[in-house]
């Protein structure tokens, strides 16, 4: 004899939607407790769901690009009980009997409501979406494309809900060639993020220039005895140090705007930008970095980007910044404006590509020519929270605590 195990989404989810991206083992698969049956992809992360128990997968109940609440049912498990074991063959099982024929396992419910309605089976398509995947887009161009098969009066009220997620064609390119890609969770949510930024304040960017030669040697001096415990010194350690001196010198800067009044905080929870390719960007905290030493920012920092990279970031660690930089530079760019603030932050650093360049200095009373290491560094604030002479106070002491880094 056998129990049936629901495998369900977890009711602490790392964002504020998930959607069932990948199913990772198969009907009929035996399983261990622990190995990973399915992928969700949230605003923030992916994250895999793990067996609960050992057994046999029998049934998914969410299909790739289903919406998964917290809590939903994903699928069910067979776990063995009394010593036995569930060897017993295991037949798919469907949501809607009714779609003979529709695979309720590879498509989503917008498609599935349209294949009810068009009468059209998406088996029969080339799906435009991700690794093949059939879209709406992809039943809609179909059905526009042979007008002559009726539309089919579905079985349930599935006309109001298709309503809302009709597609209008765009335009076509003359040479009619194109791709769609779908967003992902996250990529949704950072444009209603940024959107939603640029509606609530009024932001405008500052830029100073930096020169880097301090920091540079400091490093230089220091990055194998860090490397040799295992932590990697990289620039951005700095900037976050520095933006905490330039916040003891203009505080206003880590604050939030209310109607009534702006909070100015003690604790600088400083979030750092990540790009995670293709897939968005993230922006962990570093806690209380008013309290940390350059050497644990850059340990932290370190422990951070490895697990943004490999998915393994708590949406707690995303959550309670207070100002935000932006390491852009990183990726090529001199100057970047304006850097959207982090709402509901007051400010946002950015720092550009570091490169080589001619400078004047005084010598001993003399202009002279040289070649520094320069970066172009920007602060976007939000115009209601911060004025000008803040902004350019807080710019100056950023870059002075770099130039005079003590070696």
């Amino acid at each position: 004899m056998a129990n049936s195990i629901e495998i369900t989404a977890p009711i602490e989810q790392e964002g504020t939607k998930a959607i069932v991206r990948n199913w990772l083992k198969q009907i009929g698969d035996h399983v261990r407790e622990g190995d990973a049956l399915v992928e969700l992809e949230t605003d923030k992360v992916t994250q895999e769901i793990s067996a609960p128990c050992d057994g046999i997968l029998s049934e998914i109940v969410m299909a790739d690009g289903d919406d998964a609440e917290p809590g939903a049912m994903l699928g069910r498990m067979i776990a063995p009980t009394n010593g036995t074991t569930a060897d017993a063959p295991i037949a798919p099982r469907q949501m809607q009997p009714g779609l003979a024929a529709v695979n309720i396992l590879h498509y989503s419910p917008a498609v599935r409501r349209a294949a009810m309605e068009y009468g059209i089976d998406p088996a029969t398509l080339t799906g435009s979406g991700k690794g093949g995947r059939v879209t709406l887009a992809d039943m809609e161009n179909a059905h526009r494309a042979d007008p002559a098969v009726p539309s089919q009066p579905p079985s349930q009220p599935v006309v109001a809900a298709r309503s809302s997620m009709t597609i209008e064609p765009s335009p076509t390119p003359t040479d009619g060639r194109s791709r769609i890609v779908p967003h992902s969770a996250m990529r949704h949510s950072i444009a209603k993020h940024m959107a939603q930024s640029l509606a609530t304040a009024p932001q405008v960017t500052a830029v100073f220039e930096a020169d880097f030669t301090a920091i540079m040697r400091h490093r230089e001096a220091h990055k194998e005895h860090l490397k040799s415990r295992g932590i990697s010194l990289s620039y951005t350690s700095y900037f976050a140090a520095a933006s905490v001196a330039a916040m003891k010198a203009v505080p206003e800067v880590n604050s939030q705007w209310h109607d009534e009044s702006l909070e100015i905080f003690e604790d600088i929870n400083i979030g750092i930008g990540i790009a995670l390719g293709d897939k968005g960007l993230v922006a962990p905290v570093i806690r209380q970095a008013q309290l940390l030493s350059l050497e644990e920012i850059a340990a932290g920092l370190q422990d951070l980007t490895a697990r943004a990279r490999s998915n393994g970031l708590k949406n707690d660690e995303m959550k309670g910044g207070t100002f935000t930089i932006s390491n852009h530079g990183v990726s090529g760019s001199l100057l970047a404006s304006p850097i959207i603030i982090n709402q509901p932050q007051s400010a946002i650093l950015g720092v550009g590509k570091l490169e080589k360049r001619v400078v004047v200095r005084e010598v001993d009373g003399v202009d002279t020519i040289q070649i520094r290491p320069m970066a172009y560094i920007s602060l976007t604030i939000d115009h209601r929270s911060l004025d000008g002479h803040q902004t350019n106070s807080w710019l100056t002491e950023f870059v002075r605590t770099l130039e005079s880094w003590p070696q």
